[in-house]
């Protein structure tokens, strides 16, 4: 068999997306053939055995599983947790294939959340150059105003970077209550980056759900349920 990158093979076999297994390797947390491993390296799936943290990631090839969870808030999105908070993982019950989160959804957020053992779709859905579209309901303090969204959709600046334009629709304005409800979509996919863009333009998030990843809409499913995605919804992602 062709030899493979190391990082692909990782992804493959659902350890994390390329660029995470890239952070593993130069970490030496890798090992091949009970060597630490080096970016660069490749391996023969059917000869080399690969370690990561010390466990043998198997050589064959498992069904490959896709997942959408409609997340609730509390839990991380992670595999593991250091502190031993409540996982993503916990929610899905039964699936023998090891998955990991595709991208995360902050603890205090809700919302559309896909898990797969599918490196290549971990990688294309969280690389921001394929610009696969997610959807947020936000829910913020006070009336949102018409500079706000123009602000919104032009981009702005938060920390070191510029976000791509976003598409930004008013939902609802409760005067009474001082809170606006918006929807924001967008192909990035930053740390806390929805919460940091409303924040910038003054506005600070009261609640934020994520509804939609690439037109795969959660309205189905009660928080913290899931379902296989469909094969055409596969190929929409892929």
């Amino acid at each position: 068999m062709e030899q493979i990158r190391l990082q692909k093979y990782m992804a493959d076999m659902g350890i994390a997306s390329r660029r995470k297994c890239e952070e593993y390797i130069l970490n030496e947390e890798v090992e091949i053939n009970n060597k630490i491993a080096k970016l660069g390296d490749k391996i023969d799936p059917k000869i080399d055995i690969v370690k990561f943290n010390g466990k043998v990631i198997k050589n064959e090839k498992e069904e490959k599983v896709y997942i959408l969870l409609n997340k609730p808030i509390g839990y991380v999105t992670t595999a593991k947790d250091q502190f031993n908070r409540d996982t993503v993982l916990d929610l899905v019950k039964g699936v023998k294939q090891r998955l990991v989160p595709v991208g995360r959804l902050d603890m205090y957020t809700s919302g559309a959340l896909i898990l797969t053992n599918d490196g290549d779709l971990v990688y294309k859905v969280t690389h921001p150059k394929y610009e696969i579209e997610k959807t947020y309901t936000v829910t913020i303090k006070g009336e949102i105003k018409k500079d706000a969204i123009e602000k919104l959709e032009k981009g702005v600046e938060i920390e070191d970077y510029k976000t791509s334009p976003a598409k930004v629709k008013i939902l609802k304005i409760d005067k009474e209550k001082d809170i606006s409800r918006i929807e924001i979509s967008i192909h990035e996919g930053r740390n806390r980056e929805v919460r940091k863009m409303c924040e910038v333009v003054g506005y600070k998030v009261i609640a934020l759900h994520r509804s939609k990843i690439a037109g795969i809409n959660v309205k189905d499913l009660k928080i913290g349920q899931w379902r296989y995605l469909k094969d055409c919804e596969v190929k929409n992602l892929c």
